[in-house]
C-alpha cells in the first residue's frame, strides 16, 4: 500500500517523499485532458427518496433537520474501514455505495415545507495540490469525486459544496434536530450551537442536548422504513437472488472446503467473493458455522474445519450497491446426506418456519409469528423427551423450558439494515400490526450444545436454523427466498448435485 503525503490530514511526514518544488507543482498541474461530465438522468430511486423526505418534512414542519452521512472510520492507524453512509442518509437521498464520506443532508424549513440540500466535498481542480497530495480525498489516491451538478441530476436533489455547510451550522437554533449517530463531529457542533441558541430554562447542559426531538427523529426515520416502497421491494428481490448464487458457490466449492483445515474460512471467502461480484459487500459478517459451531448463534470467527458427517449452518446475505440486503440461513449436510437425528431436527425447524409463515397476512401482530413457531419447537422438544413438562405447560410465560434450545426471536425487519427499523417503537414493531410492504425474516432454529446433558448424546453438537425473507402482500405473504432449497430432501439433492 502506498504511503500518504505531507499534505494529507493524517500525514506521516516522517516518511513522505512527495516533491514540493515549484517546478514539480507546475508540471503536475498541467497537461491534463479536459473532462466531460455528462448530466445523468435521475437514478431509479430518486423519486422514492423524494417521497421519503416529504414524509419527514410533514413530521418536522418548521424544524431544520440535519442528516449526516458520516465519515470514514479508522481500522488501524491511517487506514480506514470501507465507508458506508448512515442508513437514514442513504434512505433519504438514494445515495448508496457511491456516497461521498462527510456529506450532510439538510432539510431547511420554508413556508411550503422544507428545501432539501445535499452538502458534500466536490472534486478539487488540477490547479490544487489536493488531487495528488491528499491521501484522504485526493483523486490520485481515492479516485475522482463527482461534481455538484452531476450528483444534483443523479439524485434529483439540490447540492452545495461542503464548505457552505458552515453557514447552516451558524444558523442552528434550539429547534434544529439531527441524526445524532450519523457523524459525531457534526453532532458536537450542532449541540454547541443549540446550547448557545436555547433559552437557559429549556436547555441547561450538554447532556440534555440529547433531546427528545433527536430521539424522535431517529425513531421516525426507523419507522419510515417499516413499510417498503416498490423500489425497496425490487431491491430485496435482487439481493435474495444474488445471495442464492453465493450459496450455490459454496456448495460448488465443498470439496475444497472440506479439504482445508479451516474450511469455514473458505466458506466465508467464497460467499464474500460473490457479494463483491454481484453486490456491494456482505450485509453482515457471514456465519459459517460447522459442526458444534452451529450451536453458537453469531459464530463469525469462522476458523474451524468443515467435516464430512456434520452439518454446516450458513447465515449470509449480500448487500447491493443500494445497501439493501438479504438475510438467509440454510443448514447443509456436508457429506450430502443428513443422519437420522440431523434430519429429525432439521425437519422440526422447517415445520416451525412453515407454521409461522402460514399465518402471515395483513392485520396480525408481528409477535404472533414468533408464538406460532414456538408452538412447534415446544411440541417437538417435548415429544423427544427433552422437557420436564408438557409442551402446553412449557409454553406458559412462567415456564418456557423449550427456549433453552432456541433463545433467539423468530423474526426481525429487514431492508437497508439487516436488523432494519431497530429504533421503531415497540407498539409498531413487536406489537405492531402487519401491513402490505413489510419485509422481515422468519428464522426458527434448534441448537443442542455439545455439553448439554439435558439432551441425548446423539443430539449434542447439532445446530439447525432455516431463515427466509418474507414480504407481506395484500393477500397474505410471499417467501422471497423460496427458490433456495428448504426441505431436507431438496437440500440433500442440492448438495449432492454440486
Amino acid at each position: 500500500m502506498a504511503d500518504n503525503t505531507t499534505d494529507a490530514p493524517r500525514a506521516t511526514s516522517n516518511r513522505s517523499t512527495t516533491p514540493h518544488s515549484s517546478s514539480f507543482k507546475d508540471f503536475i498541474s498541467s497537461g491534463w485532458a479536459e473532462r466531460t461530465d455528462a448530466t445523468p438522468a435521475p437514478r431509479e430511486q430518486a423519486p422514492f427518496a423524494a417521497a421519503r423526505r416529504a414524509r419527514i418534512s410533514e413530521l418536522y414542519a418548521g424544524k431544520r433537520v440535519i442528516v449526516p452521512a458520516g465519515s470514514a472510520k479508522v481500522r488501524s492507524n491511517d487506514t480506514d474501514y470501507p465507508f458506508r453512509a448512515h442508513s437514514a442518509f442513504a434512505h433519504l437521498t438514494g445515495w448508496g455505495a457511491d456516497a461521498v464520506s462527510g456529506s450532510v443532508l439538510v432539510l431547511e424549513p420554508t413556508d411550503a415545507g422544507h428545501e432539501a440540500t445535499l452538502y458534500f466535498r466536490e472534486a478539487a481542480g488540477r490547479d490544487s495540490d489536493e488531487f495528488y497530495a491528499n491521501s484522504d480525498i485526493g483523486e490520485f489516491w481515492t479516485g475522482a469525486r463527482p461534481s455538484l451538478a452531476h450528483v444534483a441530476a443523479d439524485l434529483g436533489l439540490a447540492t452545495a459544496n461542503l464548505d457552505r455547510f458552515a453557514a447552516v451550522l451558524d444558523s442552528v437554533d434550539a429547534d434544529t434536530v439531527i441524526v445524532r449517530d450519523g457523524d459525531r463531529d457534526v453532532t458536537d457542533q450542532v449541540d454547541g450551537r443549540r446550547l448557545l441558541a436555547a433559552d437557559s430554562e429549556k436547555i441547561g447542559s450538554i447532556e440534555s442536548l440529547e433531546s427528545d426531538a433527536d430521539v424522535e427523529l431517529a425513531r421516525d426515520l426507523s419507522e419510515l422504513r417499516l413499510v417498503k416502497d416498490a423500489y425497496e421491494i425490487q431491491q430485496m428481490r435482487l439481493a435474495v437472488d444474488a445471495t442464492k448464487k453465493g450459496f450455490d458457490d459454496v456448495i460448488a466449492d465443498m470439496a475444497q472446503i472440506v479439504a482445508h483445515e479451516r474450511g469455514e474460512r473458505l466458506v466465508e471467502g467464497t460467499f464474500n467473493r460473490r457479494a463483491r461480484a454481484d453486490g456491494n459487500t456482505v450485509g453482515y459478517d457471514t456465519i459459517a458455522a460447522s459442526g458444534p459451531h452451529a450451536c453458537i448463534l453469531h459464530w463469525t470467527r469462522n476458523d474451524g474445519a468443515v467435516v464430512d458427517g456434520d452439518v454446516i449452518l450458513l447465515d449470509a446475505g449480500i448487500e447491493l450497491e443500494s445497501y439493501y440486503t438479504a438475510d438467509i440461513t440454510r443448514t447443509l449436510p456436508i457429506g450430502g446426506t443428513f443422519t437420522e437425528v440431523q434430519r429429525r431436527v432439521y425437519e422440526a425447524v422447517r415445520e416451525a418456519a412453515d407454521a409461522a409463515f402460514a399465518i402471515v397476512r395483513p392485520g396480525i401482530r408481528f409477535r404472533e409469528i414468533h408464538a406460532e413457531a414456538m408452538k412447534v419447537i415446544a411440541a417437538r422438544t417435548a415429544e423427544w423427551g427433552l422437557l420436564p413438562v408438557s409442551a402446553e405447560e412449557s409454553l406458559e410465560p412462567e415456564a418456557q423450558y423449550h427456549r433453552r434450545y432456541m433463545v433467539h426471536g423468530t423474526s426481525h425487519h429487514l431492508g437497508i439494515d439487516v436488523h432494519d427499523c431497530a429504533q421503531a417503537r415497540r407498539d409498531l414493531y413487536l406489537d405492531g400490526v402487519l401491513e402490505p410492504g413489510m419485509v422481515f425474516t422468519i428464522e426458527p432454529g434448534l441448537y443442542f450444545q455439545p455439553d448439554d446433558l439435558t439432551v441425548p448424546a446423539e443430539y449434542r453438537g447439532i445446530g439447525v436454523r432455516i431463515e427466509d425473507d418474507i414480504l407481506v402482500t395484500e393477500a397474505g405473504a410471499e417467501n422471497l427466498s423460496i427458490g433456495i432449497p428448504r426441505t431436507a430432501d431438496d437440500v440433500e439433492a442440492w448438495v449432492a448435485g454440486k
